[in-house]
């Protein structure tokens, strides 16, 4: 039974056509709603979210084992209702909803050490407090706030009245990327996120962690939300495949893998410089692919398609990389008969064309 929950009513003239507008705009993320009595309910990684129809309002409930879960669903759902219905809609919450300045899953974190890894992969230890609800195999990654450059005083995201973030002044406002957790010792209160060093065009909006990594030092600071998931699935047999982004969430994965684990870890770089030591498991094979100046070779592409594959009910792939080079690989793995339960894909960032400024990476 979930420990936090709260309620709200959406007055409406036509109530079960805003259910149903819900329901449908909650479908592309992976939550469909089932009917209970009178109620739609669906379940999600979030928490439950469960709709009502009333003669005159929608009514919304919302569940979750943890408050930080709850704020992000609320959140999340106020969005949708506003989008939906009007950025006037009044939504009150009831239930589990005092909080504080800042989410309950938000953490402030502290640089403490820089050191590089390779050429183009530069790894950033912080120090935080409270950290057990990151320090899950389940949840890869988090969410940065990185502050604007030679902001001393960083102000981060508070939660609104309807549980929708409130976010600074523009010129004060973190931006938000995704990172994974490379490694993270919640006890000693410290972690590594690897990030990758893209080239500098002068489009430091495109790469603001790429732009903040280079000028990290000792006593910076950045904020941290999450966890979030993109994390693999128990399968006989495992496809693994990324450029550098991905890189620091492929080692991760394959020193948690089992020590039975089979498979195969297919991963870009430039070149061998870029190469990593990693502890996969004896089972698991790791091939490195290098572009060599880049030009219109896509090395990644080509081995996965190359690539001799198990049964698709003996397989789980798992692939992260630049986002037109990811819709080619996930149409590829779908046409070789992979259900999309066996399949997990994130773009992690997109080309630009030859003359905008930067790439727009957003993860590593």
């Amino acid at each position: 039974m979930p420990r936090f929950s709260c309620d709200t009513a959406i007055p409406h003239d036509q109530p079960a056509a805003a259910a149903g507008r819900l329901v449908a705009a909650a479908e592309p993320y992976g939550l469909t709603f089932t009917r209970e009595g009178e109620t739609l309910a669906a379940s999600g990684p979030f928490g439950r979210l469960a709709l009502t129809v009333g003669g005159d309002a929608l009514h919304l409930r919302a569940e979750a084992d943890d408050r930080g879960l709850l704020e992000r669903l609320r959140a999340s759902v106020s969005e949708q209702l506003a989008g939906l219905l009007g950025e006037d809609l009044s939504i009150v919450w009831a239930g589990d909803v005092e909080t504080g300045p800042l989410f309950a899953d938000f953490r402030e974190i502290r640089v403490t050490a820089v050191r590089d890894l390779t050429p183009r992969l530069r790894r950033v230890t912080f120090q935080g407090r409270d950290l057990g609800r990151f320090a899950t195999p389940d949840n890869l990654h988090v969410r940065l706030y990185i502050p604007p450059d030679k902001e001393a005083s960083p102000s981060w995201p508070r939660p609104g009245p309807d549980g929708r973030p409130v976010w600074p002044d523009p010129q004060r406002r973190p931006a938000v990327r995704y990172y994974t957790l490379r490694r993270i010792d919640a006890e000693a209160g410290d972690l590594d996120i690897d990030f990758v060093l893209h080239p500098d065009h002068g489009g430091a909006d495109g790469a603001p962690g790429a732009g903040f990594a280079r000028r990290a030092r000792p006593g910076d600071l950045c904020g941290m939300s999450g966890p979030c998931g993109l994390g693999i699935r128990p399968a006989p047999w495992h496809l693994l495949a990324g450029d550098e982004t991905a890189l620091p969430a492929i080692a991760r994965i394959l020193e948690e893998l089992p020590a039975d684990a089979r498979g195969i870890a297919l991963i870009e770089v430039e070149d061998e410089a870029d190469e990593l030591p990693l502890r996969p498991p004896a089972g698991v094979a790791v091939r490195w692919l290098h572009r060599r100046g880049g030009g219109t070779a896509r090395p990644l592409v080509e081995a996965v398609r190359a690539l001799p594959l198990p049964l698709p009910s003996d397989l789980f792939a798992w692939v992260a990389c630049e986002f037109d080079d990811l819709a080619s690989l996930r149409d590829h793995l779908r046409g070789r008969g992979i259900d999309r339960d066996r399949l997990l894909t994130v773009a992690y960032w997109r080309r630009t064309p030859p003359d905008a400024s930067s790439d727009r990476r957003t993860s590593a």
